[in-house]
């Protein structure tokens, strides 16, 4: 048992992981992350070794209630391990934010016997997708549930599955949770980017899941922990994906500015080139302002739940337009690399790894155009009562 392991057992008798520990014991694993990146990206995993090391550090821990052996970070702090992690390796940090999101997301609205009885799971991970709904018949003690989903991120390294069914009878959709040897995988996660994350298709047919192992996919107060989880799952997008999107991009940044360096004196070369120096003041300028906005939201949100009360969907509408405007900075931001590495970013490397993820975490649902579309249309004051549920504002 390493260390860290050692230091999380007694975690579970004696307390839970402070955050300063966990950020300080994340903050640590950088060079093992970034080592193990270009081989996560060829074997389309992630390396034993990390994974061992983020259960251990307590990073699949931040979104986990304290009373559950969590942190329970704030959003803040939670984002700051998610942007560590993806500096380190888009792809461990991919794997990390959907790995901690699934199990914390249990762990608060699970009863609490039925979460007590999971969390004894030894490693516990959960991990899979909760934005297509499959079925879920209702039956004695439970549900059989059947259908067939994509992007079951980081179920390579999870103990169960998190997916979502809508009740056959009433129509309301539950978030199930389901062992992982009772899932059948498809491995087919052959992609242009992030391709450690193996965010593979599976499907379940008819199989049974207790009602104790699920919970309404719109839950917003918590059987366990406090304030975190009443923002809604959907809120949570910009947690995980615009920390993704700021440690990539300051990454990015960091790589270039490595290589014109390494050129510095060389005939032609971009150190000595006056609209390089203001394009990359300029890419600069864009990470910070949309990490400030992505911060300075989630600042007002805290703030908000600490006084007991609500997110508008005002607040709500601003929240996903701040992941919207990191993902669209990061776009931008990895093109002005791209070009200006020449071909050093074309060949084989971590610069055109980057490259390629970002145009793979851009992809994502929470950043489509459909998102920003609806949150002009709020901002606007067109869209009078209103309402965001997950990805759509109806």
């Amino acid at each position: 048992m390493t260390e860290l392991a050692e230091r999380r057992t007694l975690a579970s008798t004696d307390g839970a992981p402070s955050t300063s520990e966990v950020l300080t014991a994340v903050g640590g694993l950088h060079d093992l992350v970034d080592a193990h990146g270009p081989q996560n990206d060829i074997d389309g995993r992630i390396a034993e070794p990390v994974v061992e090391a983020l259960y251990d550090s307590g990073a699949i821990g931040v979104i986990t209630p304290r009373e559950l052996g969590g942190s329970e970070m704030t959003p803040r702090q939670a984002m700051d391990v998610y942007r560590t992690l993806s500096y380190a390796d888009p792809s461990t940090g991919w794997v990390t934010m959907a790995l901690a999101m699934s199990t914390g997301l249990a762990g608060a609205f699970f009863e609490r016997d039925a979460a007590e009885e999971l969390f004894r799971t030894p490693r516990l991970g959960i991990a899979g997708q909760g934005t297509r709904a499959g079925r879920a018949e209702p039956v004695d003690g439970g549900y059989r549930v059947s259908g067939q989903w994509s992007f079951a991120s980081g179920i390579k390294h999870a103990t169960h599955l998190h997916t979502a069914a809508a009740d056959t009878t009433s129509g309301t959709t539950r978030f199930f949770i389901v062992p992982v040897d009772q899932v059948d995988f498809v491995d087919n996660w052959d992609v242009l980017g992030l391709r450690g994350t193996a965010s593979i298709d599976y499907s379940l047919d008819g199989v049974f899941v207790p009602t104790e192992m699920s919970y309404p996919s719109l839950s917003v107060e918590p059987v366990t922990g406090g304030s975190l989880y009443r923002v809604g799952i959907g809120n949570f997008a910009s947690i995980n994906h615009g920390a993704w999107a700021i440690g990539v991009g300051r990454r990015l940044l960091d790589e270039l500015a490595v290589t014109v360096r390494a050129k510095a004196g060389r005939a032609g070369s971009s150190a000595e080139n006056a609209s390089f120096h203001e394009q990359y003041a300029i890419a600069e300028l864009k990470l910070r302002s949309a990490q400030a906005l992505l911060y300075d939201v989630w600042e007002e949100i805290e703030g908000v739940l600490a006084e007991g009360d609500r997110m508008s969907v005002r607040l709500e509408t601003l929240n996903r337009a701040a992941l919207c405007n990191a993902t669209e900075q990061l776009d931008q931001i990895s093109g002005f690399v791209y070009r200006s590495a020449g071909s050093d970013a074309l060949r084989r490397g971590t610069l055109q790894r980057l490259y390629r993820d970002v145009h793979a975490g851009t992809q994502h649902i929470s950043s489509s155009p459909i998102i920003l579309q609806s949150a002009g249309r709020q901002l606007a004051g067109l869209a009078e009562g209103q309402k965001w549920v997950h990805f759509q504002l109806i």
